[in-house]
């Protein structure tokens, strides 16, 4: 059972995330459930080293904080290749 509410949760922060930076990224209901579920991750990581906790709202925050940096990440390293100068 708690895998359903890791992949629930993970869809929520995957899904705010995406609120919070508004974009074109591919993918649908699944790479935003995929990204959630890393940041969740990443962000109860951050979020234990910080001594801040990772249950509860706690939790849910530090998925989607997670979320954003992940978020970040792939658009920063995207972005970078796929445009191309000329001199």
């Amino acid at each position: 059972m708690s895998i359903i509410w890791m992949l629930i949760i993970g869809l929520i922060a995957g899904a705010v995330a995406k609120l919070i930076m508004p974009g074109k990224d591919p993918g649908g209901i699944i790479v935003t459930m995929l990204l959630g579920v890393a940041g969740a991750f990443v962000g109860g990581f951050l979020f234990r080293a910080l001594g801040i906790g990772g249950e509860g709202p706690a939790g849910i925050i530090g998925a989607i904080v997670g979320a954003l940096i992940l978020l970040g990440l792939y658009r920063l390293f995207t972005r970078r290749r796929g445009h191309t100068t000329t001199t």
